[in-house]
C-alpha cells in the first residue's frame, strides 16, 4: 500500500531544499505553500514569501507582480497536483464505476492533506482567473472531473443538461464532503459509526451507493477501453 506523506511532512521536505539563484520563482512558490499551511492565507504576502525563500523583498515582483499573482500561481500548482492525483486514481481502478469511486476518494484525500492549498484553489476572489497558467491548470482538473462522469471534455463546448447534472452532482458530493471534513463537521457523525469505520470508509459507502448513477450509459463502453483517459 502506498503511504502518502502528510502535508506537514511534505512541506518540511521542501523546506530543506536550498534556494539557488535563478530558481526564485519555484523557491517563492514552495515558500508560499509553507506559509499557507502554517499561517493560512492571511499570513501570505510577497514580503513574507520572499523572506521565507531567503530572497530580497523586491525580487518576487519580477515573477508575480503582486500578491494576487503569487496566490494565482500557487493555486495553479495546486490544480496541477490535484489533477495528477485524480489521474493516478483513475489509472489504478479496473472499471468505470471503480474509477469514479477512486477519484472521489482522491479528491477528498487531496483536500484533507493540503487543506490550505485546497481552499485557496477555490477562493476566486483572491485569484486572477485570467492568468494563463491558472486557467490551463483549472481546465486540466476540470477535464478529469468530466471524464469521471463520462461527460464531454471540451471545457468551452456545449454541455448536455444530463452531463452538466452529473458533473455538478459528483462535484458537490465530494467537495461538500471534503469541506465538512476539513471544518470538523463530520467528527460527531464519524464517532457514532460502527467500530473500524472512519470518514473515508463512510465516503466509500456514499460513492459506491451512488457512483453508478453519476455516469451516463453511453460513456461506459468508452471507459471500458480506456479512451476517455487518453
Amino acid at each position: 500500500m502506498t503511504i502518502r506523506k502528510t502535508s506537514k511532512q511534505a512541506l518540511t521536505d521542501v523546506a530543506k531544499r536550498p534556494y539557488h539563484h535563478g530558481a526564485l520563482r519555484e523557491a517563492m512558490l514552495e515558500a508560499a505553500e509553507r506559509i499557507l499551511a502554517r499561517e493560512g492565507i492571511g499570513g501570505l504576502t510577497l514580503r513574507a514569501a520572499a523572506r521565507e525563500a531567503g530572497a530580497s523583498h523586491a525580487a518576487p515582483k519580477n515573477h508575480f507582480d503582486n500578491v494576487t499573482g503569487l496566490l494565482s500561481e500557487l493555486a495553479a500548482v495546486g490544480f496541477r497536483r490535484f489533477a495528477h492525483r485524480l489521474l493516478e486514481a483513475a489509472a489504478a481502478a479496473a472499471t468505470p464505476e471503480g474509477r469514479l469511486v477512486a477519484q472521489g476518494r482522491a479528491y477528498v484525500e487531496f483536500a484533507t492533506q493540503f487543506p490550505g492549498l485546497f481552499m485557496l484553489m477555490f477562493r476566486s476572489e483572491r485569484l486572477d482567473l485570467e492568468r494563463p497558467g491558472l486557467r490551463e491548470a483549472m481546465s486540466g482538473a476540470s477535464s478529469m472531473l468530466r471524464a469521471a462522469v463520462g461527460a464531454p471534455q471540451e471545457p468551452d463546448g456545449i454541455l448536455p443538461t444530463d452531463g452538466a447534472a452529473r458533473i455538478v452532482t459528483a462535484w458537490a458530493l465530494v467537495h461538500g464532503f471534503a469541506m465538512l471534513q476539513i471544518d470538523g463537521r463530520l467528527d460527531a457523525i464519524v464517532r457514532s459509526l460502527p467500530e473500524g469505520m472512519d470518514a473515508m470508509a463512510l465516503l466509500d459507502v456514499i460513492l459506491n451507493a451512488g457512483g453508478g448513477q453519476l455516469r451516463s450509459s453511453d460513456s461506459v463502453a468508452m471507459e471500458d477501453d480506456g479512451s476517455a483517459y487518453d
